[in-house]
């Protein structure tokens, strides 16, 4: 897949590269969408673990800006280092059911960051706790796949861009408050 892409990748490159017999492929992966699932199951797996490790190292909200560059780092350079990731990354954007599976894997990811912060900011609302996580992961998400589509020189300046992006803390809670306020005496 790594050198063809996930479009021109066929069930008989891994019959020929393998010498498995198609009907036992076929006997675990039934189509080529199967084996793009396992894939990118396999490389969520690893991403996650790489979130977790990342995630050990926040010990205040003061540390929230470093550890969310070191995570979108990390996350970069596992496209980079895995080329294969890449395609398996093109190939869930345009299967529905695949779609589902890196939509679960954010949702897993948001909640790892909400774990992390949970407890170093308990007077933030848990609701805008996690819409803060979901979305912060969302845009991580988004920079690492958009610089992934550069030259090298050129993603690694996209993600330095985005570094002055990343949050520096959850921003106020009391602004939260005063725009709810002030809207509903509007």
């Amino acid at each position: 897949m790594a050198e063809k892409g996930s479009d021109a990748f066929r069930m008989s490159d891994i019959v020929e590269r393998t010498g498995i017999a198609f009907g036992s492929l076929y006997q675990y992966f039934p189509d080529k969408s199967a084996i793009i699932g396992t894939l990118a199951e396999r490389y969520n797996a690893i991403g996650r673990d790489c979130v977790q490790k990342e995630l050990v190292g926040i010990r205040s909200l003061h540390d929230l800006h470093e550890t969310l560059w070191r995570m979108t780092a990390a996350y970069y350079q596992f496209f980079v280092d895995e080329p294969a990731v890449r395609d398996v990354w093109y190939a869930t954007q345009v299967d529905r059911t695949l779609q589902e599976l890196d939509k679960e894997d954010g949702v897993f990811l948001a909640n790892l960051l909400f774990e992390a912060l949970r407890p170093l900011a308990p007077s933030v609302s848990g609701q805008r706790l996690v819409d803060f996580c979901q979305m912060v992961m969302v845009l991580i998400a988004a920079a690492v796949r958009h610089a992934i589509t550069l030259p090298t020189k050129d993603g690694r300046r996209a993600l330095n861009a985005f570094k002055e992006l990343l949050p520096h803390d959850l921003g106020s809670d009391q602004a939260g408050a005063t725009t709810a306020r002030s809207r509903k005496g509007s």
